[in-house]
């Protein structure tokens, strides 16, 4: 694989991270950045990001990690971060298909098994990644374990708008619009034209400038608001999901009290039904846990880092019986 661009400066991660760039099946070029720990025993954490998140997002949550002992791989979805775009303006939030982002996971897993990263291997998927990282494991993906923050398995949506939004998003991918933006978004930043004090991400005001202070510099990294595409995509995908059993994985799920961009109900519902898993409600945060102010990040890293070396020594446990 050829190397691809990382900044581990503007991401504040640690200075060992390396990017390069690996292929879906359908010539789709990805970008993946891994960080390798000196502790290669406690494997490697697969993170599948949110909407309009890249590689270099992470570098705070990669440095914590890393500290712990784990080693990272973070992707760049199509249509976001250094990867493709899929259309002709940028900025656009789009995917033709949402299976599409399971090509992406492949391609992901492929450049992981190249690149030799530590097993045992675990997923940590956010928002948008939550769902395609459920999906993937459906589909049989397979991981030590799973953790999930603000999973997006259904978008928040006042009851008129849902209905709303079904038929038009599917009218206008039906039209040849799917990449029209979805009403009420255009193509600017959303840390670049939300004042901090109407923002739905994090209670932190360090933390959003530091997002800022990305925007501002990783220019060609940044997308604007959905597709009408997306919209429809992403409909269709969570609806279909709600219907599919949870996989046999150990899983915690966690989500903040003050989270406005996810359906929460969906997640209590989906987590009731996940055997052995873990669901837990973070007092006080906004949609990025990952992103809160200290105590909610440190504590949230805590509980997944916790959750994977469990994971890894119960399985280790197991097959020492076997």
């Amino acid at each position: 694989m050829q190397h691809a661009p990382i900044f581990n400066d503007i991401a504040e991660a640690p200075d060992n991270g390396v990017a390069h760039w690996t292929y879906a099946d359908d010539g789709t070029r990805i970008r993946v950045g891994l960080w390798k720990s000196g502790t290669p025993g406690q494997g490697t954490i697969l993170v599948f990001p949110g909407r309009t998140e890249y590689v270099e997002k992470y570098g705070r949550t990669v440095s914590d990690l890393v500290k712990l002992g784990h080693s990272v791989l973070v992707v760049d979805w199509r249509g976001q971060g250094l990867s493709d775009r899929i259309t002709n303006d940028p900025m656009t939030g789009h995917v033709v298909r949402f299976f599409d982002y399971q090509k992406d996971v492949s391609a992901m897993i492929k450049a992981a098994a190249e690149l030799d990263m530590p097993k045992p291997w675990f997923m940590l998927g956010h928002s948008l990644g939550a769902c395609i990282g459920l999906r993937a494991l459906i589909e049989g993906l397979s991981v030590s374990a799973c953790a999930f923050t603000s999973p997006m398995w259904s978008i928040k949506l006042p009851a008129i708008k849902r209905t709303a939004a079904w038929p038009l998003s599917w009218a206008a991918q039906s039209l040849g619009k799917g990449h029209v933006y979805a009403p009420g978004t255009n193509g600017s930043s959303y840390v670049l034209s939300t004042p901090f004090e109407d923002n739905r991400l994090t209670s932190d005001p360090e933390m959003y400038q530091y997002f800022i202070r990305q925007a501002k510099t990783l220019t060609d990294h940044q997308i604007g608001g959905p597709s009408m595409g997306w919209l429809f995509q992403t409909l269709k995908e969570t609806s279909s999901l709600s219907k599919k059993q949870s996989p046999e994985v150990p899983c915690l799920a966690l989500s903040g009290t003050n989270d406005e961009l996810v359906e929460i109900s969906a997640v209590r519902k989906r987590m009731a039904h996940w055997s052995g898993g873990k669901f837990e409600r973070i007092q006080d945060a906004k949609h990025d846990l990952l992103s809160e102010v200290s105590a909610v990040r440190q504590n949230a890293v805590a509980k997944i880092s916790q959750h994977f070396i469990e994971a890894s020594d119960f399985r280790a446990n197991l097959e020492n019986c076997a």
